[in-house]
């Protein structure tokens, strides 16, 4: 069986006595420990420890000038400088340098292991921070957003194209196709990818409320305004701003919007003084914004600062040469975070997948895949163990089988969907929400298929 390495410790001290109590305790609270009498002696011990601890007034080479080889030879390894009493402004000089902590002597043992344990615990924070940075970077590489289909292929190389740049983009399709990811990737390709990415979900904030979330406000600007607070665009200065539903913002807000559009500049609300940003706007609408425009319910101006650099992103039933590989993609995904068996999808498993229409689109993929590891007995997904929702199939043959009982025979595909789609409305009494549930959509995929049949 494998053992946890120990933490390792590296102090470098020319006292003795001092060296040996420092080193005893580190290794009575269970950290190996090296030690050194001299600088030189340190920076040969030096390769692969956690954390060095140095005296500053060393034989030979000093402290401050092993602080610097340290950073040299690893920069990312905290170092303690301890230093005389009296000497403190050589400690915060020595921090300039890159030192992690200081101890003045003397010092008790407490107040040792105290720093030693917040320097490894910052340590650790960073390391995790660098980690997470790393994934999120490999995570939205263009070579990992499956797409093998030319649809695809010509979407990846336009987010190549414009992601350099400061240039609006304005992504359309289906709830589920991944317009998501596909903002992440841009932000991640460009400039700005060190700086904040701030996503607003424009269908998730109350009206009354969305003027105060994007620009912020000032205390007292309304009942409850016990402090200021800065709003999603300040957040997102220098960074990129993602607002996923555009086609929710009420009319009110697409003027400040168009404002922060033209001019990157706007008020907080409950004050006069004017804040300047500098932003990159990403925005996704699963809505035809054009039909919106003409029936008065988004301005014309806002459409057209937004519409500099569209891009629609193909449904999954446009795309069906990707669906084996999204769902080996997600299989993998959701067996390591389970612990489940399951390592392949058998071929008859795969067709099933294929033939399916998915509504939901890559959302409803991987939520499928989810589930269905949950039936799974074997190490391989077998088509019973796929559960699929009640949405039409990608073809269906003239006389097929009435739907739900309503359905007649001879009827085309977009003819079965909207008889499904006005049967549910009418037994959900015209509520998009129960109807939506009733037909296993989600409430978006449904508004949208309501503008196609022109309802909505």
């Amino acid at each position: 069986m494998k053992t946890a390495m120990k933490t390792r410790i590296l102090v470098v001290e020319d006292e003795d006595k001092l060296r040996r109590v420092v080193t005893l305790q580190l290794e009575s609270c269970g950290y190996e420990v090296l030690s050194a009498g001299s600088a030189e002696e340190g920076l040969r011990l030096a390769p692969g420890v956690n954390l060095v601890i140095t005296d500053l007034r060393l034989p030979g080479m000093d402290g401050m000038a092993l602080l610097e080889a340290l950073q040299r030879q690893n920069g990312r390894v905290p170092v303690i400088v301890m230093t005389a009493f009296g000497t403190v402004e050589i400690a915060v000089e020595a921090m300039k340098l890159g030192a992690a902590d200081f101890l003045p002597k003397p010092f008790s043992l407490d107040h040792l292991m105290a720093v030693v344990r917040k320097a490894l615990e910052m340590q650790t924070l960073r390391e995790e921070n660098v980690r997470l940075k790393d994934e999120l970077g490999r995570r939205y590489r263009i070579g990992n957003i499956i797409g093998t289909g030319p649809k695809m292929q010509e979407i990846l190389g336009a987010v190549m194209r414009v992601a350099p740049t400061r240039t609006t983009v304005l992504l359309c399709g289906e709830s589920g196709t991944g317009k998501d990811l596909i903002a992440r990737a841009i932000h991640h390709h460009s400039p700005r990818a060190a700086q904040p990415f701030v996503k607003i979900n424009c269908t998730a904030i109350p009206e009354n409320l969305m003027e105060s979330e994007l620009f912020g406000y000032e205390k007292g600007a309304f009942t409850g305004a016990a402090a200021a607070k800065p709003g999603k665009f300040e957040q997102a200065d220098n960074g990129t701003v993602f607002l996923d539903e555009i086609g929710d913002v009420p009319p009110a807000v697409q003027v400040k919007l168009l404002r922060v559009l033209q001019e990157r500049e706007f008020e907080r609300l409950g004050s006069n003084k004017t804040k300047h940003i500098d932003v990159r706007v990403i925005a996704a609408t699963n809505v035809d914004l054009r039909r919106a425009l003409e029936e008065g319910n988004f301005r014309e101006d806002l459409y057209y600062r937004l519409n500099v650099f569209p891009l629609t992103i193909p449904p999954l039933r446009e795309r069906a040469e990707d669906i084996p590989a999204l769902a080996e993609q997600f299989l993998r995904k959701f067996a390591a975070e389970t612990g489940s068996a399951v390592g392949s999808i058998s071929e008859a498993a795969r067709a099933r997948l294929v033939e399916y229409n998915w509504p939901g689109n890559v959302r409803e993929l991987e939520n499928a895949i989810e589930r269905s590891l949950l039936y799974a007995s074997g190490d391989t997904l077998r088509p019973e163990d796929i559960r699929l929702d009640h949405a039409p199939k990608r073809s269906l043959s003239n006389g097929a089988a009435a739907a739900n009982g309503f359905l007649a025979e001879g009827v085309s595909l977009e003819e079965h969907e909207q008889s499904l789609i006005r049967e549910a409305l009418r037994r959900a009494g015209g509520n998009k929400s129960q109807a939506a549930r009733l037909l296993g959509l989600t409430r978006n995929a449904l508004r949208y298929r309501l503008s196609q049949m022109g309802l909505e």
